[in-house]
């Protein structure tokens, strides 16, 4: 593989992701609720789990090749240097 992706990037892309997802279940929790507590009690709860869901969702999709292309240069580049060697 041409790059790979560090433990920390997914940790950040997870963090902002929760950011982002929990404002949502707090207005829509609000919104159905009618009450602040409840729609942030629901969304604390909601920020730990998936949290931890998303991270080990991320990492377990870094072993999926599909979907992930090569740059042709590099690829071309690394096959050089692979028959170069024999």
């Amino acid at each position: 593989m041409i790059y790979t992706v560090s433990r920390k990037r997914s940790l950040i892309k997870s963090i902002t992701w929760r950011i982002i997802a929990s404002l949502d279940t707090f207005i829509i929790a609000w919104f159905i609720t009618g009450k602040i507590s409840w729609a942030s009690s629901i969304a604390s709860l909601e920020i730990l789990t998936k949290t931890f869901l998303y991270y080990f969702h991320e990492r377990g999709w870094n072993y999926i090749f599909w979907g992930k292309y090569f740059n042709k240069n590099k690829k071309y580049k690394i096959m050089k240097k692979i028959f170069k060697k024999k």
